[in-house]
Formats: C-alpha cells, structure tokens, sequence
C-alpha cells in the first residue's frame, strides 16, 4: 500500500507540476500566472478540492497519441471565498494552450453540473487558444455542451468569467452568457475573428488589444463589466463581487454587521446635489454619501456612463442601485444607458437583490442616430427589466423627471414599491421651457414681446404642473422627505419590503424586446 501510495503522490505531484517546467517560465515572461496560482488567489488558502486531477484526452492522430498530459489543459474543482462555496475551473495554457478538447470539455461540463446542482457560484478563469484543431468537430462539440450549461445556469447561480489571456472564436460566447465578465489589460482579449481575419476581409489594420483588449470591451463595447491592471487586483475583486453575491436564485444576498448608523443623517448632500437643474454634479458622491462606509463595487463603471449601475450595502443588506449621472450627458438616457440598466435590473431580480433607483433624468437622448438606431426598442428593454422585476424596489426622485425616461426609470405607474422625492423634485412630461413652447405657441407668437410672454408663460407653468408637491398630492409620490434623512427612509423602507412576496403570471418565459 505504501509504495502504490508513493507512486500515487508522484503522479499528483507531476500534475500538478505541468509536462514541461519552461512552460511556467514562459507564462511568467508574459506577466501571467499560472491556472493553480490563479486558483490559491481566489479561493481561501488550502480550500480548493481538485476533481479528474488526473484525466487524459484519448485522441489520436497528428502526434496527440504521443502526448497525453494529467488534467488535459484545465483544472477544476471547487473551494470556498470568505467561508462559502465556489466552483472554479481554470484553463492551463502551458498544456496545449488551453485548448479544448473532448476530455477538457468534459472536465467542464462535470463541474458545471456539480455547481447547478449544489446551488453555489461558477468562476472561469479563462486562458486558452479556443478549440484544439487536432481533434475537429468533437472539441466544437464541447463548447455546445458549455453554452448549453451557461443558459441552464443563468439566473439560477452566479456565473463569472474572467479572462486572464486569449479568448477568440466561438469560446468568446461562454463569457457573454454569464453574469459578470472580468478582464485584465495587455494579457487578455476577446474577439471573434482576430486581427489576420478583419485584415483579409476588410483591409483594417488593428492589433489584438485595440480589437478586443480589456479597454475596448469596457468602455466601447460593454462586454466587459470590469478591467483592471494586473491579475491579483482582478481576483481581488472577484472575491469582493462573490462578498455581495447568493450562492443561488433561492437565497438572499449575505448580510454583514453595520457600524455605519442607520439613522446616520447625510446633511452633505444639501451642498452635493444643487438646486438649479441646469447644473452637473457627480452622483458617485450622492451614492458614497448614502451607502454604507461610503462602499460600493460599479459595474460597467466606463461604459454608458449617463447612468451608474452600482452593488452596495444598506445597514448591512445588499442593495442594487440604478442612478441617473448628471456628470455625462446630464444623466439622459441613450440606447447603452438603457441596455446596460437593463442588464443590472435583470442580475439584481434574478438574485434577490433590491433595488434602489435615484432619478435625475431630463428625458431620452434626442437623434437621428439613436432613433435609426432603435431608442425605442432598447428603451423598452429597461422598461420590461423593471415591469418584470419582483424584489423590493425603491425609486428617489433628486431632481428632474421628465417624461417618458421618469416612467421607465421605476416609477410608481410601472410598480416601484416606494416613490420618494426630495424637495428639489421637478416631475413633469417635459421642462417648463419646452412646454409652455407647446402649450402657449400661439400666445407667444402673436404678442408684442414674444420673450417676456415666454417667460411668463413658463413662470406660470412651473406654477401650476411643476411644483414639488405636485406629484405627492396625486399619490404618484409617497413621500417628499429631507435629503439627509434619505439612507435612514430607505433602509427603513427596505426593512419593510424585505418578506414582499410577488407572482408573475404563469407563462412559460417572457418575450422581452431585443
């Protein structure tokens, strides 16, 4: 027993060493770790369970009969990240690349399996050469079983990607089905046809970080939700993510003890947020002021910036919050503002995270561009996100709410559980400029003093349909309440919403715009 033990540890120990001890220098040479020092970063130390540590492809034919690595390029496994539970699976690109092959595949699938079965999260750490040629159709055939498993696991355990190197072809599509995609820059890309292919067919000349580089994917593209510079502060952050996530659809995000006072009054934001609706401020301060310890983790922090989609915590409780940034495009709402708010209800909902929405919107962006390019249909992408949305949901009126964008952003007509506003509030279908323009044409037009007639018109205007009282006689407002009270008014009213318990209809699935 003692010898097959010996030669037991010798074989692990060569798996978990690698085939060649250059190939750990040369990933090292690239800036990059390893599949297993990636997995220590994550995971709390000496937590990780390796499964099929030992498995071998079977194929053969252009020399692979001839090399037949432990674990055939990918680690998997599981562990835990602050005490709880987490599926990982990692792709070793000294073995092959990375490449996928049938047994690598099927390491995957076993363990996605395992992670829909325990009801705990699933991270990628993704690092490899997309489909291995040698074996044809079979390894494409592994990247079905994949996505398949991403869609049977969406919305009912977390799923997170991050790209720690190459990730091109169809492989690109298992990080776009998931929940959150992580990438670091100058080592990871996405793209599906590289720089050699977009030459050929249409002349351009791009290198692989300007086609799919961590920067383009979070600022231009939003495929990414987070970049950052170097490997460790990615899992870093990964682990802070998983902090504010469920293990699964059918628990509650983990609370944590508070120090910061519920009943805290946030008298700062009387000087943060001005009166006059024509000028900017940064509504991160707004948030930082209101949130617990000032904390809160942005996802898609440079991409559509009109609107901030954050996770932070109220008196210990994970909330989303949804706020309009006065900062860019003075918080209107565009065709990527509206998909990426969208996406961040839709997360929110399917994991039981409230939801905390501050308005400060002037209306949709205006445009030949944003019409042809279909304002319509992905505005009414956000408003399906909420109208869909069973969680307790709080919205906050700052100042403007204009408009079409003041019914999409969870008003009290599409179901918000609480409609708050501070005094500053300017609710209305359009500014008073604008519409005492409509209403009043033919007066201004025909007066000795088109101008002064305007401005009356406008005074009266703002008289009579713009006050901040309006709205809260009308029952469209719950509450006008003092802006310092706002962090003790919501956890109060998150408290009380926290049993809420609401059915959608029986369908199903919903067909929501594309």
């Amino acid at each position: 027993m003692r010898k097959q033990l010996d030669e037991l540890l010798d074989i692990k120990e060569s798996a978990r060493g690698g085939p060649d001890p250059d190939a750990t220098r040369r990933q090292h040479d690239k800036g990059k770790l390893t599949a297993r020092e990636r997995i220590e970063l994550l995971l709390d130390k000496d937590s990780f369970q390796e499964i099929e540590q030992l498995r071998r492809h079977r194929a053969t034919g252009f020399g692979l009969e001839a090399k037949k690595p432990y674990t055939d390029g990918v680690i998997t496994g599981w562990g835990t990240v602050h005490g709880r539970t987490v599926f990982v699976y990692a792709h070793d690109f000294r073995i092959f690349g990375g490449a996928l092959g049938e047994a690598h595949a099927q390491k995957i699938h076993k363990l996605m399996d395992l992670a829909i079965a325990a009801g705990a999260p699933l991270v990628s750490l993704n690092d490899g050469a997309g489909a291995r040629i040698q074996e044809g159709v079979t390894a494409l055939a592994g990247y079905g079983g994949i996505f398949q498993r991403n869609t049977r696991a969406s919305g009912v355990i977390p799923q997170i990607s991050v790209m720690l190197g190459p990730c091109a072809g169809g492989a690109a599509y298992s990080p776009a089905l998931t929940d959150f995609v992580f990438m670091v820059r100058g080592t990871s890309q996405m793209f599906i046809t590289g720089p050699d292919v977009v030459r050929a067919v249409t002349g351009e000349e791009i290198s692989q970080e300007g086609l799919g580089g961590a920067d383009v994917h979070a600022q231009t593209s939003g495929v990414a939700h987070f970049a950052y510079d170097d490997e460790e502060t990615c899992l870093e952050e990964v682990r802070f993510l998983l902090s504010m996530l469920p293990a699964n659809n059918r628990e509650s995000a983990p609370a944590v003890p508070c120090e910061d006072p519920a009943d805290r009054r946030g008298e700062a934001l009387y000087d943060l947020v001005p009166a006059d609706g024509n000028r900017p401020y940064d509504m991160r301060a707004v948030i930082e002021e209101i949130v617990d310890d000032g904390t809160h983790l942005e996802v898609h922090e440079r991409w559509a910036t009109n609107v901030i989609c954050t996770l932070a915590r109220l008196d210990g409780q994970v909330v989303g919050i949804i706020a309009n940034q006065p900062q860019s495009l003075a918080g209107v709402l565009d065709i990527a503002a509206s998909e990426k708010a969208a996406s961040f209800v839709q997360t929110c909902d399917s994991f039981n995270i409230p939801l905390v929405t501050l308005l400060d919107v002037p209306g949709f962006l205006p445009g030949v561009d944003q019409e042809h390019n279909g304002i319509i249909r992905h505005g009414a992408k956000l408003l399906y996100a909420y109208c869909n949305a069973t969680v307790p949901r709080i919205s906050l009126v700052l100042r403007k709410a204009y408009g079409g964008a003041y019914i999409v952003m969870d008003s009290r007509s599409i179901g918000t559980d609480l409609a708050l506003a501070w005094p500053t509030n300017e609710i209305a279908v359009m500014g008073a400029e604008g519409a005492a323009g409509v209403i009043f044409r033919r007066d201004i037009n025909a007066a000795d003093d088109p101008e002064a007639v305007r401005r009356q018109r406008v005074k009266e205007y703002k008289a009579e349909l713009m006050h901040p009282y309006y709205a809260a006689e009308r029952g469209l407002v719950d509450d006008v309440i003092d802006p310092a009270d706002t962090r003790e008014v919501l956890i109060r009213g998150l408290a009380m919403l926290r049993t809420k318990h609401a059915d959608l209809p029986m369908r199903k699935h919903g067909n929501p715009p594309q």
